[in-house]
This record gives structure tokens, C-alpha cells and sequence, in this order.
């Protein structure tokens, strides 16, 4: 990926490209300067990027930093929010090639969702009541409700012909353009990079 944040896919320091929650979490792993970049290094980042997904408030960020940040707990939230994030990394390279999804992470999903389920409330848009999917974070782990649900989501509805890898990058997205021909993880971060290297391949060719 391209060093630079001055793009539309980084939201408070945090790359969503993935049009799925799943793979944006996917993508908080990053190649930045060449290097791999931890985006979740501890319990505060993790509850940023949960912000900057619109998954928690402000609020909700200073109540849970206040009551846990410091904690054990947190940390190792932290660390098995990055095994999971890991294991869902192979899973969707392989799955992308074709291949079945593992019966154990099949297990660590289904567990995770009976621990960690999300609910759903009934809420009024206009004059119209329409349900929408909300959890309960009271604990750090409660965290791993909607990371669950979405990751379930992608490998039973979602098309696995159009969840792809970057082409020039470590980036993981859902291609919902009208064709179905994206390539990159977005044009401003390695499209471009990848055009411009073509031209100049072709210019010294010439």
C-alpha cells in the first residue's frame, strides 16, 4: 500500500476498502513504508478502530478505555481479537481459491457468536419501525459480537468470486462494482502505484 493517508480509505487512521466489517478488520495489518503495520497494538487502538467503524460511540470509547484499558482482561482481548484476525486471514485466502472453510473455525465462529451474540431492537425511521442489529458491550470481550456476525455473514452470503486480495497489496475487499472487475484495494492507494509502474516498465521497454 501507498504511505500516504491522503485518501478517502483512512478514517481516523484506520483503512476501510473492504465494503464488508470483516475484512476491514482484516485490513488493520497493513503494509505501510514497506514494512507490516500493527494498527491494533493494544486495547485504546482496538477501541478507536471500533469508532472509526461506527461501531461505538465517544462515549462508549471513554467508558470502556476508563473501566478496562489498563487491564489484563484488555489485553488479552487485544491479543485474541489478533489470533482471530489472523485465522480469518487464512481462512479467506484460502476460501477466495475455492477451497471449504475449515470446520474449526466453523467452531470458534458458532462459539463466539453464542457468547457474543448480537440482538436486535425495533426503532422508528420516520413514522416507519424498522429492526436493526445492536450489542452490548459490557465486558471487553463482547467486542467480538459483530466481528463474529460479520465474519459468518461472509462466508454464507456473501459471493466468493467477488471477495478478493489486492493485487499489488496485503488488502482484502468485497468488489461490489457493477462489473465485478476491481482489482486493487482502492485506485488511491496501489491502482495508481500499479499504473504508474506499468508505464514506466513500458517506456524503458521502449
Amino acid at each position: 500500500m501507498l504511505e500516504t493517508r491522503a485518501n478517502s480509505g483512512w478514517r481516523d487512521e484506520f483503512l476501510f476498502l473492504g465494503n464488508q466489517l470483516a475484512l476491514d478488520f482484516l485490513n488493520t495489518r497493513p503494509i505501510l513504508n514497506g514494512k507490516t503495520a500493527e494498527l491494533l497494538p493494544d486495547f485504546s487502538a482496538l477501541l478507536m478502530w471500533f469508532k472509526a467503524a461506527e461501531l461505538l460511540s465517544a462515549r462508549d470509547v471513554s467508558r470502556l478505555r476508563l473501566q478496562w484499558e489498563r487491564s489484563a482482561r484488555a489485553q488479552r482481548t487485544v491479543e485474541a481479537m489478533r489470533e482471530l484476525r489472523e485465522q480469518l486471514r487464512n481462512e479467506v485466502l484460502a476460501w477466495e481459491r475455492g477451497g471449504a472453510v475449515h470446520r474449526s473455525t466453523v467452531v470458534g465462529l458458532n462459539r463466539l457468536l453464542a457468547e457474543h451474540p448480537m440482538l436486535t431492537r425495533v426503532r422508528l425511521e420516520g413514522t416507519s419501525p424498522v429492526t436493526k442489529l445492536w450489542f452490548d458491550v459490557r465486558n471487553p470481550e463482547d467486542l467480538f459480537a459483530p466481528l463474529a456476525h460479520s465474519a459468518a455473514s461472509l462466508f454464507t452470503h456473501a459471493d466468493r468470486g467477488r471477495v478478493r486480495k489486492c493485487a499489488n497489496c496485503v488488502g482484502h475487499f468485497l468488489d461490489t462494482s457493477k462489473k465485478g472487475t476491481r482489482r486493487w484495494c482502492s485506485m488511491q492507494l496501489c491502482g495508481n502505484r500499479a499504473k504508474v509502474a506499468a508505464y514506466a516498465m513500458r517506456h524503458r521497454t521502449a
